[in-house]
């Protein structure tokens, strides 16, 4: 049974950064893997994605260049780090995992088939 545990979410002032961490059981490292998040009253919407077992990412517009998406295969664990946070990033993120190779359909959350229960990211201004 494939199980995400996300953690690293908190409130932090405009510019700042978080570092999101995913921990993952019951998958293998060729799982297909993103973050995608989900304000109050909005449509959950995907982050970003990572190729199963190597570093060829994907990002949405809205935070390319701002976060990265990696992962420590040994660890089982999916990071996001966020920078120069802004408040329009606040909502709540999660960590999906699928075993398809679905990595590059990160804008369709309704095709992955397992989330954890998210972690609140919150961003003053």
């Amino acid at each position: 049974q494939v199980q995400l545990v996300e953690s690293g979410g908190g409130t932090v002032q405009a510019g700042g950064s978080l570092r999101l961490s995913c921990v993952v059981s019951g998958a293998t490292s060729r799982y297909s893997m993103a973050w995608f998040r989900q304000a109050v009253g909005k449509e959950r919407e995907g982050v970003a994605s990572i190729w199963p077992g190597s570093d060829i990412q994907l990002y949405d517009n809205s935070v390319r260049g701002r976060f990265t998406i990696s992962q420590d295969i040994a660890k089982n664990t999916l990071y996001l780090q966020m920078n120069d946070l802004k408040p329009e990033d606040s909502a709540m993120y999660y960590c999906a995992a699928d075993p398809g190779s679905i990595w590059t359909q990160y804008k369709n959350p309704r095709i992955w088939s397992h989330w954890g229960k998210g972690t609140q990211v919150t961003v003053s201004s």
